[in-house]
């Protein structure tokens, strides 16, 4: 029996389309796929691992603009970006991966950005024992127009310590501290690796926080976060000025959101701001 003859398929998204509505931002999201990152050569004793690659899961959401007569996008092609070969993701072939993207589409602007755990490993302070602490990160990519330079972004979530300054100085003893979520949400000039950032939120808390600490350990930053205190107050302004005074930064904004141990409430500080160089 011989074979059907192969009809041509029809293209519906490339036709024509008449309402002359150009859309902002057409694509997918809400893609869970894996990623393997390229983890920074940190040089920072409490941030080892130099050199290695990081496994992990992102949430992809990927858009392109659609121009006034074309009818739709080709959704499967957003999803053959994912598929293709690459090697280890850093921010510069994330940027790469977005001009690809746009390049499939035949778009001239697009967004990318996924959101995904990623772990640090630390040494204790005093031990050196090692562990994997996971933070919360998003990269973002926006070509905002053919030809333009990608504009990137990283938000992260890092855990550390803060000591009541106030609880200390009126206790004869002791003083409360809290978790503390800082958030930092920056606009790039130049590529920050995931550690740098961290860095800048641990160094300016009252101590940085570990997976795994021996009793020498946590008498280290026990005694760290009492002669380091910080309301929140402090710590938002200390990671505002640190963003401030990197010139790899554009802009940023950051949020303190401190736990605390003796409310059922938790107090939080907001700070944004940009340099103009």
């Amino acid at each position: 029996m011989n074979a059907p003859e192969l009809l041509p398929l029809i293209d519906i998204q490339s036709q024509i389309d008449t309402r002359q509505l150009p859309i902002q931002a057409v694509g997918v999201k809400g893609v869970r796929y894996p990623v393997r990152l390229r983890a920074a050569h940190a040089g920072h004793a409490s941030h080892a691992g130099q050199g290695r690659s990081i496994d992990t899961v992102g949430q992809w959401t990927m858009s392109v603009g659609l121009a006034a007569t074309v009818k739709g996008t080709h959704m499967s092609r957003f999803i053959e970006l994912l598929e293709a070969p690459r090697d280890a993701l850093d921010l510069p072939g994330f940027a790469a991966m977005a001009r690809e993207m746009l390049q499939r589409l035949g778009a001239d602007s697009g967004r990318i950005s996924v959101q995904f755990p990623y772990f640090l490993r630390k040494a204790a302070p005093v031990s050196g024992v090692e562990s994997l602490l996971d933070i919360d990160v998003t990269w973002a990519c926006h070509i905002p127009a053919k030809g333009a330079e990608p504009e990137l972004s990283v938000t992260l979530t890092v855990a550390a310590t803060s000591l009541c300054p106030c609880s200390k100085e009126i206790s004869a003893y002791g003083a409360h501290n809290q978790r503390s979520h800082i958030t930092l949400n920056v606009q790039l000039r130049q590529a920050m690796s995931i550690e740098e950032l961290a860095r800048v939120a641990e160094d300016s808390a009252s101590c940085a926080v570990y997976g795994l600490l021996k009793r020498v350990d946590e008498k280290h930053v026990t005694e760290r976060a009492y002669d380091n205190p910080k309301f929140v107050e402090d710590l938002v302004r200390d990671v505002a000025l640190a963003l401030a005074a990197e010139p790899r930064v554009k802009a940023y904004k950051v949020e303190v959101e401190n736990f605390e141990s003796i409310h059922n409430h938790s107090a939080f500080a907001t700070i944004g701001g940009h340099r103009d160089d």
